[in-house]
C-alpha cells in the first residue's frame, strides 16, 4: 500500500476524497493518482536532512603580515 494526500477533491462511485485527505492505496493505483495535480505521495518516514557542520569554536591565528619589500624606503 501507499499513502498518497490529495491536492484536489475527487468523488466517484463508491469514493469520496477531499482535498488535503490522506488516502492508502494499492502502489499502481496510487501512482496512478499521485501526478503532482490530483494528488501527492506521501512518505511513510521524513527525509533526511544532513546535519550542518559544528562551527569552528577553536582560535585562529591572526593572519601573517607580508613583509615590505627590502631595498626600498
Amino acid at each position: 500500500m501507499a499513502r498518497i494526500r490529495m491536492l484536489t477533491s475527487a468523488a466517484g462511485q463508491g469514493f469520496s476524497w477531499r482535498a488535503g485527505e490522506e488516502i492508502d492505496l494499492p502502489g499502481a493505483e496510487a501512482a496512478k493518482w499521485a501526478d503532482g495535480v490530483r494528488a501527492e505521495l506521501v512518505r511513510a518516514a521524513p527525509l533526511e536532512t544532513p546535519e550542518r557542520p559544528a562551527a569552528e569554536t577553536s582560535a585562529r591565528r591572526p593572519a601573517r603580515r607580508k613583509a615590505a619589500p627590502r631595498g626600498q624606503s
